[in-house]
Protein backbone atom coordinates (compact mmCIF):
# COMPACT_ATOMS: atom_id res chain seq x y z
CA UNK A 1 0.00 0.00 0.00
CA UNK A 2 2.93 2.33 -0.64
CA UNK A 3 1.25 4.35 -3.41
CA UNK A 4 -0.53 7.53 -2.31
CA UNK A 5 -3.96 7.74 -3.94
CA UNK A 6 -4.56 11.28 -5.21
CA UNK A 7 -8.26 12.14 -4.86
CA UNK A 8 -9.58 14.77 -7.24
CA UNK A 9 -12.59 16.90 -6.32
CA UNK A 10 -14.30 20.19 -7.13
CA UNK A 11 -13.63 22.89 -4.56
CA UNK A 12 -17.19 23.51 -3.35
CA UNK A 13 -18.05 22.69 0.27
CA UNK A 14 -20.25 19.74 -0.74
CA UNK A 15 -17.68 18.32 -3.17
CA UNK A 16 -14.96 18.55 -0.51
CA UNK A 17 -17.23 16.85 2.04
CA UNK A 18 -17.72 13.98 -0.41
CA UNK A 19 -13.99 13.70 -1.12
CA UNK A 20 -13.14 13.68 2.60
CA UNK A 21 -15.74 10.94 3.14
CA UNK A 22 -14.01 8.75 0.54
CA UNK A 23 -10.59 9.68 1.94
CA UNK A 24 -11.57 8.56 5.44
CA UNK A 25 -12.92 5.23 4.15
CA UNK A 26 -9.69 4.56 2.25
CA UNK A 27 -7.52 5.66 5.19
CA UNK A 28 -9.46 3.32 7.50
CA UNK A 29 -8.54 0.48 5.13
CA UNK A 30 -4.87 1.44 5.40
CA UNK A 31 -4.40 3.37 2.15
CA UNK A 32 -2.42 6.60 1.90
CA UNK A 33 -4.36 9.44 0.27
CA UNK A 34 -4.22 13.13 -0.55
CA UNK A 35 -6.92 15.49 -1.82
CA UNK A 36 -6.47 17.76 -4.83
CA UNK A 37 -9.25 20.35 -5.24
CA UNK A 38 -9.78 21.95 -8.65
CA UNK A 39 -12.12 24.65 -9.86
CA UNK A 40 -14.77 23.30 -12.22
CA UNK A 41 -14.17 25.29 -15.39
CA UNK A 42 -16.24 24.98 -18.51
CA UNK A 43 -13.60 26.73 -20.59
CA UNK A 44 -10.63 24.38 -20.36
CA UNK A 45 -9.42 23.49 -23.83
CA UNK A 46 -10.09 19.84 -24.51
CA UNK A 47 -6.91 18.76 -26.24
CA UNK A 48 -7.43 15.08 -25.61
CA UNK A 49 -8.60 13.04 -28.60
CA UNK A 50 -9.70 10.46 -26.01
CA UNK A 51 -12.28 12.93 -24.84
CA UNK A 52 -15.12 12.01 -27.11
CA UNK A 53 -18.72 10.77 -26.98
CA UNK A 54 -19.92 14.37 -26.67
CA UNK A 55 -19.46 14.34 -22.92
CA UNK A 56 -21.74 16.97 -21.42
CA UNK A 57 -20.82 16.86 -17.74
CA UNK A 58 -19.79 20.40 -16.97
CA UNK A 59 -19.16 19.43 -13.32
CA UNK A 60 -17.09 16.37 -14.16
CA UNK A 61 -15.14 17.60 -17.20
CA UNK A 62 -12.31 19.33 -15.31
CA UNK A 63 -11.67 16.26 -13.16
CA UNK A 64 -11.87 13.93 -16.16
CA UNK A 65 -9.09 15.96 -17.79
CA UNK A 66 -7.02 15.96 -14.58
CA UNK A 67 -7.31 12.15 -14.52
CA UNK A 68 -6.48 11.72 -18.20
CA UNK A 69 -3.46 14.01 -17.73
CA UNK A 70 -2.28 11.98 -14.71
CA UNK A 71 -2.70 14.82 -12.18
CA UNK A 72 -5.07 12.82 -9.96
CA UNK A 73 -5.75 9.08 -9.63
CA UNK A 74 -9.45 9.02 -8.74
CA UNK A 75 -12.32 11.50 -8.66
CA UNK A 76 -15.41 11.75 -6.45
CA UNK A 77 -18.73 12.98 -7.87
CA UNK A 78 -22.38 13.35 -7.03
CA UNK A 79 -23.51 10.52 -9.28
CA UNK A 80 -26.47 12.43 -10.70
CA UNK A 81 -24.00 14.95 -12.22
CA UNK A 82 -22.04 12.28 -14.10
CA UNK A 83 -22.87 11.72 -17.80
CA UNK A 84 -24.06 8.19 -18.59
CA UNK A 85 -21.12 7.76 -20.99
CA UNK A 86 -17.74 8.14 -19.28
CA UNK A 87 -14.66 9.24 -21.26
CA UNK A 88 -12.60 6.44 -22.76
CA UNK A 89 -10.07 5.20 -20.19
CA UNK A 90 -12.15 6.20 -17.14
CA UNK A 91 -14.44 3.76 -15.33
CA UNK A 92 -16.87 3.64 -12.43
CA UNK A 93 -14.93 2.05 -9.57
CA UNK A 94 -17.28 2.40 -6.58
CA UNK A 95 -20.77 3.58 -5.73
CA UNK A 96 -21.17 4.45 -2.05
CA UNK A 97 -24.27 3.63 -0.04
CA UNK A 98 -27.05 5.97 -1.02
CA UNK A 99 -28.27 8.83 1.16
CA UNK A 100 -31.66 10.59 1.03
CA UNK A 101 -33.12 10.51 -2.51
CA UNK A 102 -35.79 13.17 -1.95
CA UNK A 103 -36.08 16.66 -3.39
CA UNK A 104 -37.14 19.31 -0.90
CA UNK A 105 -38.65 22.78 -1.18
CA UNK A 106 -36.80 25.35 0.90
CA UNK A 107 -39.25 28.19 1.61
CA UNK A 108 -39.45 31.39 3.65
CA UNK A 109 -41.89 30.34 6.34
CA UNK A 110 -45.12 30.88 4.39
CA UNK A 111 -46.65 28.17 2.20
CA UNK A 112 -49.87 29.96 1.25
CA UNK A 113 -48.48 30.46 -2.26
CA UNK A 114 -48.94 26.73 -2.90
CA UNK A 115 -52.67 27.41 -3.16
CA UNK A 116 -52.34 30.47 -5.40
CA UNK A 117 -49.59 32.05 -7.52
CA UNK A 118 -45.93 31.74 -6.68
CA UNK A 119 -42.37 31.82 -7.97
CA UNK A 120 -40.04 28.87 -7.47
CA UNK A 121 -36.36 28.65 -8.41
CA UNK A 122 -34.48 25.67 -9.85
CA UNK A 123 -31.86 25.11 -12.52
CA UNK A 124 -33.15 21.60 -13.22
CA UNK A 125 -35.45 20.86 -16.18
CA UNK A 126 -36.72 17.80 -14.29
CA UNK A 127 -37.73 19.80 -11.21
CA UNK A 128 -39.18 22.61 -13.32
CA UNK A 129 -41.39 20.25 -15.36
CA UNK A 130 -42.67 18.34 -12.33
CA UNK A 131 -43.36 21.57 -10.42
CA UNK A 132 -45.32 23.08 -13.34
CA UNK A 133 -47.22 19.81 -13.77
CA UNK A 134 -48.45 20.09 -10.17
CA UNK A 135 -48.64 23.91 -9.96
CA UNK A 136 -49.41 25.16 -13.49
CA UNK A 137 -50.12 28.72 -12.25
CA UNK A 138 -46.64 29.12 -10.81
CA UNK A 139 -43.57 30.70 -12.39
CA UNK A 140 -40.27 28.80 -12.34
CA UNK A 141 -37.04 30.81 -12.60
CA UNK A 142 -33.50 29.59 -13.22
CA UNK A 143 -31.12 29.06 -10.29
CA UNK A 144 -27.48 28.09 -10.76
CA UNK A 145 -24.37 27.67 -8.63
CA UNK A 146 -23.24 25.34 -5.85
CA UNK A 147 -25.52 24.60 -2.90
CA UNK A 148 -24.23 27.48 -0.77
CA UNK A 149 -24.59 29.99 -3.63
CA UNK A 150 -28.13 28.85 -4.39
CA UNK A 151 -29.20 29.11 -0.74
CA UNK A 152 -27.82 32.67 -0.60
CA UNK A 153 -29.57 33.62 -3.86
CA UNK A 154 -32.85 32.35 -2.43
CA UNK A 155 -32.44 34.47 0.72
CA UNK A 156 -31.61 37.56 -1.35
CA UNK A 157 -34.59 37.11 -3.71
CA UNK A 158 -38.32 37.67 -3.62
CA UNK A 159 -38.97 34.06 -4.68
CA UNK A 160 -41.30 31.92 -2.56
CA UNK A 161 -38.88 29.01 -2.48
CA UNK A 162 -36.32 26.88 -4.29
CA UNK A 163 -35.97 23.13 -4.87
CA UNK A 164 -32.87 21.29 -3.64
CA UNK A 165 -31.72 17.69 -3.29
CA UNK A 166 -32.11 16.84 0.40
CA UNK A 167 -28.87 14.83 0.44
CA UNK A 168 -26.65 17.75 -0.55
CA UNK A 169 -28.01 20.03 2.18
CA UNK A 170 -27.91 17.28 4.81
CA UNK A 171 -24.30 16.39 4.05
CA UNK A 172 -23.03 19.88 4.88
CA UNK A 173 -25.62 20.69 7.58
CA UNK A 174 -27.25 23.39 5.49
CA UNK A 175 -30.81 22.06 5.63
CA UNK A 176 -32.91 24.87 7.16
CA UNK A 177 -36.01 24.63 9.35
CA UNK A 178 -38.24 25.96 6.58
CA UNK A 179 -38.53 23.06 4.16
CA UNK A 180 -41.01 20.45 3.00
CA UNK A 181 -40.30 17.03 1.49
CA UNK A 182 -41.45 16.76 -2.13
CA UNK A 183 -42.26 13.06 -1.97
CA UNK A 184 -44.41 13.40 -5.13
CA UNK A 185 -41.40 14.49 -7.19
CA UNK A 186 -39.44 11.67 -8.85
CA UNK A 187 -35.72 12.31 -8.21
CA UNK A 188 -32.94 12.51 -10.76
CA UNK A 189 -31.39 9.17 -11.71
CA UNK A 190 -28.76 8.32 -9.05
CA UNK A 191 -29.79 11.21 -6.76
CA UNK A 192 -28.31 10.85 -3.27
CA UNK A 193 -25.51 8.56 -4.44
CA UNK A 194 -21.78 9.27 -4.67
CA UNK A 195 -19.59 7.63 -7.31
CA UNK A 196 -15.82 7.28 -7.45
CA UNK A 197 -14.16 6.90 -10.85
CA UNK A 198 -10.68 5.59 -11.63
CA UNK A 199 -8.55 4.90 -14.68
CA UNK A 200 -9.32 1.54 -16.29
CA UNK A 201 -5.63 0.59 -16.30
CA UNK A 202 -5.06 1.48 -12.61
CA UNK A 203 -5.44 -1.89 -10.89
CA UNK A 204 -4.23 -0.54 -7.52
CA UNK A 205 -6.94 2.13 -7.22
CA UNK A 206 -9.64 -0.08 -8.71
CA UNK A 207 -8.91 -2.79 -6.15
CA UNK A 208 -8.93 -0.27 -3.29
CA UNK A 209 -12.22 1.32 -4.38
CA UNK A 210 -13.95 -2.03 -4.93
CA UNK A 211 -13.90 -2.37 -1.13
CA UNK A 212 -16.07 0.77 -0.81
CA UNK A 213 -18.73 -0.34 -3.31
CA UNK A 214 -22.31 -0.78 -2.05
CA UNK A 215 -23.89 -3.46 -4.25
CA UNK A 216 -27.53 -2.51 -3.69
CA UNK A 217 -26.91 1.15 -4.53
CA UNK A 218 -24.81 0.15 -7.54
CA UNK A 219 -27.67 -1.96 -8.95
CA UNK A 220 -30.38 0.67 -8.33
CA UNK A 221 -28.35 3.52 -9.83
CA UNK A 222 -27.40 1.31 -12.80
CA UNK A 223 -31.10 0.71 -13.57
CA UNK A 224 -31.92 4.43 -13.24
CA UNK A 225 -29.00 5.58 -15.41
CA UNK A 226 -29.77 2.92 -18.02
CA UNK A 227 -33.33 4.32 -18.19
CA UNK A 228 -31.88 7.83 -18.60
CA UNK A 229 -29.35 6.80 -21.25
CA UNK A 230 -31.95 4.97 -23.34
CA UNK A 231 -34.41 7.89 -23.24
CA UNK A 232 -31.95 10.73 -23.68
CA UNK A 233 -29.79 9.74 -26.57
CA UNK A 234 -27.40 12.56 -25.70
CA UNK A 235 -29.99 15.21 -24.93
CA UNK A 236 -30.92 16.81 -21.62
CA UNK A 237 -34.59 16.30 -20.75
CA UNK A 238 -36.97 16.32 -17.76
CA UNK A 239 -36.39 12.71 -16.70
CA UNK A 240 -36.78 11.21 -13.22
CA UNK A 241 -36.08 7.66 -12.08
CA UNK A 242 -35.94 5.76 -8.80
CA UNK A 243 -35.23 2.07 -8.21
CA UNK A 244 -35.61 0.64 -4.71
CA UNK A 245 -35.01 -2.76 -3.14
CA UNK A 246 -37.90 -4.31 -1.25
CA UNK A 247 -37.78 -7.66 0.53
CA UNK A 248 -37.99 -9.81 -2.60
CA UNK A 249 -37.87 -7.49 -5.64
CA UNK A 250 -36.73 -4.22 -7.18
CA UNK A 251 -39.40 -1.54 -7.68
CA UNK A 252 -38.86 1.08 -10.37
CA UNK A 253 -40.59 4.34 -11.20
CA UNK A 254 -39.57 6.39 -14.23
CA UNK A 255 -41.00 9.63 -15.64
CA UNK A 256 -40.55 11.76 -18.74
CA UNK A 257 -42.16 15.22 -18.91
CA UNK A 258 -42.46 17.94 -21.51
CA UNK A 259 -40.50 21.09 -20.62
CA UNK A 260 -43.71 22.89 -19.59
CA UNK A 261 -44.88 19.93 -17.47
CA UNK A 262 -48.11 19.51 -19.43
CA UNK A 263 -47.23 16.15 -20.98
CA UNK A 264 -46.27 13.30 -18.67
CA UNK A 265 -45.20 9.70 -19.27
CA UNK A 266 -44.94 7.43 -16.22
CA UNK A 267 -43.88 3.82 -15.83
CA UNK A 268 -43.95 1.73 -12.65
CA UNK A 269 -42.66 -1.86 -12.73
CA UNK A 270 -41.13 -4.47 -10.47
CA UNK A 271 -38.61 -7.22 -11.14
CA UNK A 272 -36.95 -9.95 -9.13
CA UNK A 273 -33.31 -9.49 -8.15
CA UNK A 274 -32.06 -12.05 -10.65
CA UNK A 275 -33.72 -10.36 -13.64
CA UNK A 276 -32.70 -6.72 -13.36
CA UNK A 277 -30.53 -6.88 -16.49
CA UNK A 278 -31.89 -4.34 -19.04
CA UNK A 279 -34.67 -3.39 -16.58
CA UNK A 280 -34.06 0.35 -17.01
CA UNK A 281 -33.62 0.01 -20.77
CA UNK A 282 -36.87 -1.94 -21.15
CA UNK A 283 -38.81 0.63 -19.12
CA UNK A 284 -37.41 3.46 -21.24
CA UNK A 285 -38.27 1.62 -24.46
CA UNK A 286 -41.85 1.18 -23.27
CA UNK A 287 -42.14 4.96 -22.74
CA UNK A 288 -40.48 5.70 -26.11
CA UNK A 289 -42.91 3.36 -27.89
CA UNK A 290 -45.92 5.02 -26.26
CA UNK A 291 -45.41 8.64 -27.24
CA UNK A 292 -42.07 9.26 -25.54
CA UNK A 293 -40.13 9.22 -28.82
CA UNK A 294 -42.16 12.10 -30.27
CA UNK A 295 -41.85 14.03 -27.00
CA UNK A 296 -38.06 13.59 -26.93
CA UNK A 297 -37.89 14.89 -30.52
CA UNK A 298 -39.86 18.01 -29.60
CA UNK A 299 -37.67 18.56 -26.50
CA UNK A 300 -34.54 18.35 -28.66
CA UNK A 301 -36.00 20.92 -31.06
CA UNK A 302 -37.03 23.26 -28.22
CA UNK A 303 -33.63 23.10 -26.52
CA UNK A 304 -31.83 23.91 -29.79
CA UNK A 305 -33.76 27.18 -30.21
Amino acid sequence: MSKTIRIGTRDSELALWQAHTVQKKLNDLGYKTEITAVKSQGDIILDKPLYELGITGIFTKTLDIAMLNGQVDIAVHSMKDVPTALPIGIMQAAVLERANTLDILVHKGNLEFLNSNGTIATGSLRRQAQWLNKYPNHTVVDLRGNVNTRMQKLQDSDWNGAVFAAAGLERINLKPENYINLDWMVPAPAQGAMVVVAMENDDFCREALAKLNHAETEICTHIEREFLKTLEGGCTAPIGALATFTSDKIDFEGVLFSLDGKEKHVIKKSRTFDSYKNFGKNCAEEILNNGGSALMESIRRDLKK
